[in-house]
């Protein structure tokens, strides 16, 4: 009797490029302003945090994201890119979306491009917008750039904020393929909880200040956020959403390689990681040297660590983030082989 044919894996996004890029400029816990009276020892207890970077004045959102998007690409052969996608808090302008310049700037003119909002969760979101337009067919290749210059938000007076966040970009390449090759998406994870909306926010700015000019003032238009309350839904959320893909790609945290969570805060990290549960050596981080780069983060700790040889083709890697809105998410990633040596997220010599 003849055996039945194995079932064809099914379709599946695949990863083929990955890079990271961070500006020049390091503000080591040191070069934190006087007035906030604190110290390295402090802020490290509390954050894990040594140093974070800074753009340069004058230097935007766009900057980062193009310069992290041209290293994904050369990562990935150069193959042609047929959608763009940017997931950003900080864009350069409130209109147009930043995807559409930054396609033309890479040559991709004429590509299908568009801006994800969702916070510091953005990079996972634009990750599940990707792969639904991979397994669509509405393309063929997709670049997407997470970049964040918190810096341009953050209130000079807000030490709480001002110790946390850096500026960053992070940028992966994903073309259609099979599940269960090098490279793969498994499963995602994604929710939301609007009722937290006013835990990490920028009050002004929108339309609802211009509707109402005169219930806004100028420190409306910083970054506020109710550490606390974060802290405790982070933990919570990320554990529930990491531990639901899990399920969804059939696997144990036994099966875990490699963990890299939103760089957050290192107590989170810490905290996340011993209840999924993911031992400490298999958790991916860069937060010390880097500070919290919002939607930037994971793909950014991702880039880092495979530029330093750190990942390797094959290894099973979980992915999970949570960020204003309230919104969170995860993915299962099968590791990459990549054509080419990812660079380091410093910028070139």
């Amino acid at each position: 009797m003849t055996p039945p044919a194995a079932r064809p894996a099914p379709p599946a996004a695949v990863l083929e490029g990955i890079a990271g890029y961070v500006p020049a400029g390091v503000v080591a816990n040191a070069g934190l302003p006087p007035a906030w009276g604190i110290d390295d020892a402090w802020v490290h207890r509390r954050t894990g945090i040594r140093e974070r970077r800074r753009a340069a004045p004058g230097v935007s959102t766009g900057e980062l994201a193009l310069e992290a998007g041209r290293r994904a690409l050369a990562v990935a052969g150069g193959a042609p890119v047929d959608t763009v996608l940017v997931a950003t808090s900080t864009p350069d302008r409130p209109m147009p979306a930043m995807a559409p310049q930054l396609a033309t700037r890479l040559g991709l003119g004429g590509a299908a491009a568009w801006d994800v909002s969702a916070a510091c969760s953005g990079f996972l979101y634009g990750l599940a917008t990707a792969a639904g337009a991979l397994l669509s067919g509405c393309a063929d290749r997709v670049l997407l750039v997470a970049a964040d210059v918190y810096s341009t938000l953050l209130d000079p007076d807000d030490r709480s904020a001002g110790i946390v966040f850096g500026d960053g970009a992070g940028a992966v390449v994903l073309r259609r393929g099979l599940a269960g090759e090098p490279g793969s998406i498994l499963a995602f994870d994604l929710g939301s909880d609007g009722s937290g909306d006013e835990l990490i926010e920028v009050p002004g700015g929108g339309a609802r200040e211009r509707s109402a000019p005169d219930s806004y003032g100028p420190g409306d238009r910083h970054f506020r956020m109710r550490g606390r309350e974060v802290f405790q839904h982070a933990v919570i959320r990320m554990t529930q959403s990491a531990q639901t893909v899990l399920k969804h790609a059939g696997w144990s945290p036994e099966d875990v390689d490699r963990f890299c969570a939103h760089q957050a805060n290192a107590r989170i990290l810490t905290a996340v990681g011993e209840r999924v549960p993911i031992p400490g050596p298999r958790r991916v981080t860069n937060i010390e040297r880097v500070g919290n780069t919002g939607a930037a983060s994971i793909p950014l700790a991702l880039a880092d660590a495979a530029s330093r040889g750190e990942l390797h083709v094959g290894e099973r890697v979980l992915l999970t983030t949570f960020g204003a809105g309230l919104t969170w998410g995860s993915a299962a990633v099968i590791w990459p082989r990549l054509g080419r040596a990812v660079p380091g997220i410093e910028p070139a010599a």
